[in-house]
């Protein structure tokens, strides 16, 4: 693959790294990546959409790759009011008025927040996996045994010898979830290591540990964010058009949980369960994505007149 560009852009905490292809004056589509993943995650879609006249943003999260906090003194949080509020400053950043956005894991969360928090902001979403807001503020309930150990890692952050086991094994913990959420897919190293680089982020590790104490109620978070958490923690519904993608192979997030969420999207809104593809289903099944995107009626029709899309 040719040299990537990576640009960036100042927002009040963060320089945030980006990648863009497509054509500078084309309609926006904003790509959110999840943990622990990075912009690679979009390579397959960027290209299809980039060809059909798209301008496609890719952001590095906080954390992650070269995205950096400007300030040293910044909280290092990476609960969900900070991910919606940072996609939707890099749009004031770059000065969009309006984008349809796509995200998976924690950039499922970002996209469903920015769509919550200012939906005229938003054209259309595509949220891989679904509603993805937690209530932060009740008390958590207990999930199915099996959907408990697949959360292993979640448990493990919440200790001291968690945080040190990712500082120590980031790309080892990082590998081993990639060979669990994604059973039937067969990457290869290079494949890896093009990403596992942004997880040398200096902030990477604070960042991953306080999201998930965050979400289960052992850290307070960034007194900053604290009247929007509790507003996102009603879960209000998603008042933009939007599509749920969602893997059939995905172990960590199973269909039941986009299923019994499907009534937090307005009435109308499809989930389409996309075959042979897991938690990573950017990677497995970029044309789905696409495709998804497209038939939200986005402003460029010959996406679908140009291509012929697999069956999903």
């Amino acid at each position: 693959m040719s040299e990537v560009k990576v640009k960036t852009v100042r927002t009040p905490q963060l320089e945030i790294a980006y990648e863009e292809e497509g054509a500078p004056d084309g309609f926006p589509v904003i790509l959110m990546h999840g943990f622990p993943d990075d912009v690679r995650v979009w390579d397959g879609t960027a290209s299809i959409l980039s060809s059909a006249g798209y301008r496609v943003l890719m952001p590095y999260l906080r954390g992650y790759g070269p995205t950096r906090f400007i300030d040293p003194d910044t909280p290092r949080v990476g609960q969900q009011a900070a991910l919606g509020l940072d996609l939707l400053q890099f749009m004031d950043a770059l000065r969009l008025e309006r984008a349809s956005i796509a995200g998976y894991d924690w950039g499922c969360r970002a996209c469903c927040v920015a769509a919550i928090l200012n939906p005229k902001r938003i054209r259309a979403l595509v949220a891989i996996g679904g509603y993805d807001v937690h209530d932060v503020m009740s008390p958590p309930k207990p999930a199915p045994p099996a959907l408990e150990a697949e959360c292993w890692y979640q448990w493990y952050f919440n200790t001291e010898r968690g945080k040190a086991g990712l500082e120590a094994y980031r790309r080892e913990i990082c590998r081993k979830l990639w060979e669990r959420w994604s059973p039937s897919w067969h990457f290869d190293d290079l494949t890896f290591e093009r990403t596992a680089h942004s997880f040398e982020n200096p902030d990477f590790v604070q960042v991953v540990i306080q999201e998930y104490r965050h979400v289960h109620r052992n850290d307070n978070g960034d007194p900053a964010f604290v009247e929007t958490e509790k507003y996102l923690s009603t879960l209000p519904q998603i008042e933009v058009p939007a599509m749920v993608l969602h893997g059939d192979e995905d172990t960590v997030h199973p269909l039941f949980r986009s299923e019994e969420l499907m009534s937090k999207f307005i009435e109308g809104t499809e989930r389409r369960v996309v075959r042979g593809a897991g938690h990573f289903l950017p990677r497995q099944r970029p044309d789905a994505v696409a495709e998804a995107l497209e038939s939200l009626h986005l402003h460029h029709p010959s996406l679908v007149k140009s291509r012929r899309y697999p069956h999903v």
